[in-house]
């Protein structure tokens, strides 16, 4: 693609980067066939080709975006399944999150909508207020119907009652199980232990039961990744920085082997933070040896070895592969290895390129588009006929998380099953593994 930056603005790095991102795109459009929007809609402005024109549009212009732009950006998922397609290289990520970020700085949205996006940078990213948000939202509940769609969204996929609080996520160590094989900095997150602390609860367990130290460093929250993808670029990097001073805090104690991540949206943000610091004189080394460290669970288990694993019960497990670990980080064969290991039988879900339509908070803005992908995606899944679904997310979690469907968790709460764990509260509460027989622990 030719570009007409001009030299000026071709000294903002930021700019250049861009410049070169859009040269990379050939106009091939084999693109169009892997992105969801796309899929759903049919329209050319709503494929990665399209939204490529016209990001350059506006970043070459330097001008105001147009409601048109803004429509159109706003409506991309960030799923990156072009970017796993793309024969060229382009890297979709980098120049969507710029196109992003301008549009946050120049255009002024209908308050409304300026007022939910705010809503959630703030209070998701903070345990506390999050936390007291969905018991506003369980309040909220009968009144829904009658408020705009996106609060509707938003109220609908809050639970009834939100989990208690977990000790795990408090800073703190947990020592490895027998012979120490690796020392491990965990990412406790920010959403994730207020919907779902089962999950951190699990990784610990399993984690060392296979002979890795645990610590749940102090000032380890969020990483900056949901208001990185709402345009709000300072206050995603003002969180990265916290994050960043926190794993590097611990590692200068003792050497970590990994940072851990369960939580794949925050791991493709994470590994990323080499890029995105690069030209921060103080942080730049820092973020690099923090991405160099970020591996998602499924890639610390396969390098440690699944042991003594045996499925309490026979189930059929259907693998959602996550955007953001099959697209954002290539992670692509290890949970379904790890799963099979551990004596389930896996079925890969047909159209497992597509995403289900949660994608950060793109379900809250974007309400109506995400519902079309959600049952399109419930309508595959169905078609495999599983036990149980498995995903490396806690946004899928939620997304398809549906009394319909079968039960959905994360895989690591089934791994952790298999080798001594807990029966999962997802399995419990559907009343499957209450009668089967003990897992075997790790030796």
């Amino acid at each position: 693609m030719q570009t007409n930056f001009t030299e000026a603005q071709l000294a903002d790095p930021d700019l250049r980067e861009a410049d070169k991102i859009l040269r990379a795109c050939v106009h091939c459009g084999f693109c169009t066939a892997t992105c969801p929007t796309y899929v759903l809609l049919g329209d050319e402005l709503d494929s990665p080709r399209g939204r490529i024109y016209l990001m350059k549009e506006m970043l070459e212009g330097g001008a105001k975006p147009t409601p048109q732009i803004v429509k159109h950006i706003d409506r991309c998922l960030s799923c990156l399944a072009c970017m796993t397609t793309c024969p060229s290289g382009v890297h979709y990520m980098h120049l969507v999150d710029q196109g992003r970020a301008h549009i946050e700085r120049h255009y002024r949205r209908p308050f409304p909508d300026r007022a939910l996006r705010w809503t959630l940078a703030q209070v998701m990213p903070r345990q506390w207020l999050f936390r007291l948000s969905l018991i506003g939202a369980a309040l909220m509940k009968p009144v829904a119907p009658l408020l705009p769609q996106r609060w509707r969204a938003m109220i609908r996929m809050a639970p009834l009652d939100a989990p208690t609080p977990s000790p795990v996520d408090r800073p703190q160590t947990f020592p490895a199980q027998g012979q120490r094989r690796m020392r491990l900095a965990l990412l406790s997150g920010c959403v994730q232990p207020v919907l779902d602390p089962e999950i951190n609860e699990a990784t610990i367990r399993l984690l060392t039961r296979h002979g890795a130290e645990v610590v749940v460093p102090k000032g380890l929250g969020c990483c900056g990744a949901l208001t990185h993808h709402l345009g709000r670029d300072e206050e995603g990097r003002a969180y990265a920085r916290r994050a960043i001073e926190a794993v590097i805090a611990e590692d200068a104690r003792e050497p970590l082997d990994a940072l851990v991540i369960n939580a794949s949206g925050c791991g493709t943000v994470i590994k990323d933070y080499g890029y995105s610091f690069r030209e921060d004189a103080e942080l730049a080394s820092k973020a690099a040896r923090v991405s160099a460290l970020a591996k998602d669970v499924s890639e610390v288990m396969a390098a440690l070895g699944l042991a003594g694993a045996a499925a309490p019960m026979p189930l059929t497990v259907a693998y959602h592969a996550a955007c953001s670990l099959q697209h954002g980080q290539r992670v692509l064969g290890e949970p379904k290895a790890l799963l099979k290991a551990a004596g389930f039988t896996v079925r890969e879900v047909p159209e497992g390129h597509l995403c289900c339509g949660s994608a950060g908070t793109y379900n809250l803005l974007q309400p109506e588009i995400a519902e079309r992908l959600k049952q399109r995606k419930l309508d595959n899944i169905a078609r495999v006929k599983p036990d149980v679904i498995a995903t490396g997310n806690i946004g899928c979690i939620r997304q398809l998380a549906t009394p319909a469907a079968a039960p959905i968790l994360h895989t690591v709460e089934l791994l952790d099953w298999a080798t001594g764990g807990p029966v999962p509260a997802a399995l419990a509460r559907r009343g499957i593994g209450m009668n089967a027989r003990p897992a075997a622990a790790a030796e």
